[in-house]
């Protein structure tokens, strides 16, 4: 077991795990599983946790099976963020890009879609991915999602996918995430929340955190942070259990104004 330090180590681990599951595309007998971890993919009935099966057929049929093949989220934000006609949607944590090229496609050729990762093998997979879809309104960015490298108010929705609970700073995250959205934006996102009684051990554990668990904040802290941010109207609703101690849930919150 690999006990988690500090800010910098959680950052690094999590970029050498996400940088060896984008090379895994091109070699998917080395894939490192569902959510970058040793998490298993489905639970006791069978029902997949994570992964490209959690969205539907046609919006499979919408990206490329590279951007598939690297989904690792445990959800479907844009399935859940009401996105419109001319919006600018900011995905955190865009990966292989299946969620940006998705809300491109929403928004469509009058709005469009950032992604934002800190790995360079993810960034030329995702670039790569959108050129095979033909997309013309994404962009990748490099950054880090707890310095997001847009002007405030310049985004109308934040989305993310089993993402915000790898970071080692959640709180700043969050009021970045607030920061870029536009008064009256949205913040839709799937991510993992931990049940109140997760135990030490799992929290500690380096490779449950880089597998989408021991990081992950309590609905408790979730409403609180997402507060503290200056975010209001804060829906949390579970979708599916992903681990004994955790479960996917889609997380909304909205930047008041108008």
């Amino acid at each position: 077991m690999a006990d988690l330090t500090d800010t910098t180590d959680v950052r690094e681990a999590v970029r050498e795990r996400y940088a060896a599951a984008a090379k895994s595309v091109a070699s998917p007998q080395e894939a490192a599983g569902c959510c970058g971890s040793r998490v298993s993919c489905s639970d006791e009935s069978g029902t997949e946790g994570f992964g490209a099966a959690l969205y539907d057929g046609e919006s499979r049929d919408d990206v490329p099976e590279e951007a598939q093949l690297i989904s690792l989220g445990c959800g479907n934000p844009t399935a859940v963020a009401a996105l419109h006609e001319g919006e600018t949607v900011l995905d955190l944590g865009s990966g292989g890009g299946i969620d940006v090229l998705l809300s491109a496609k929403r928004v469509g050729p009058t709005g469009n879609a950032y992604g934002l990762d800190m790995t360079d093998e993810m960034l030329e997979l995702a670039r790569a991915n959108a050129q095979k879809a033909g997309a013309a309104n994404v962009e990748f960015l490099k950054g880090e999602i707890e310095a997001i490298p847009l002007p405030a108010q310049s985004v109308d929705v934040v989305i993310s996918n089993c993402v915000i609970n790898l970071s080692g700073d959640k709180p700043q995250v969050l009021r970045e995430a607030a920061r870029v959205l536009r008064p009256g934006g949205r913040f839709a996102v799937s991510d993992v929340v931990a049940d109140e009684e997760m135990d030490d051990a799992t929290r500690r554990d380096m490779q449950q955190w880089t597998g989408c668990i021991a990081g992950a904040l309590t609905r408790r802290e979730f409403e609180q942070e997402l507060a503290a941010a200056g975010l209001v109207d804060i829906e949390i609703e579970e979708t599916h259990r992903v681990h004994e101690h955790a479960g996917s849930a889609i997380v909304r919150a909205r930047k008041p104004g108008a």
